[in-house]
């Protein structure tokens, strides 16, 4: 790797690298944990999706909240987008 490539943030393959979200089903949704890394915490935030008459939805969840790992960030999202779930049904979805 070259000086500029190290000075700019090293090669776009590393920056393509995604991690592999398994998704927790809750009533016929899939929620898929994906909390964004801003500024040493990271923001809560995900999706939800559900196949409805045959086409697959999806609900992109973000919230304002930040923590400082990962992990319980992504907790909290399980735990939040469970709740929404509860309250909104399909409807999240527009219909």
């Amino acid at each position: 790797m070259g000086f500029l490539s190290k000075l700019f943030g090293g090669s776009a393959k590393a920056e393509t690298k995604k991690a592999v979200v398994e998704p927790i089903e809750h009533n016929g949704f899939l929620i898929y944990p994906e909390a964004k890394s801003e500024g040493g915490q990271y923001r809560i935030a995900g999706r939800i999706c559900k196949v409805v008459d045959g086409e697959t939805k999806t609900h992109l969840f973000i919230r304002s909240d930040v923590l400082s790992s990962e992990q319980d960030a992504n907790e909290f999202m399980i735990t939040k987008a469970k709740m929404f779930i509860e309250q909104t049904g399909n409807s999240m979805f527009g219909a």
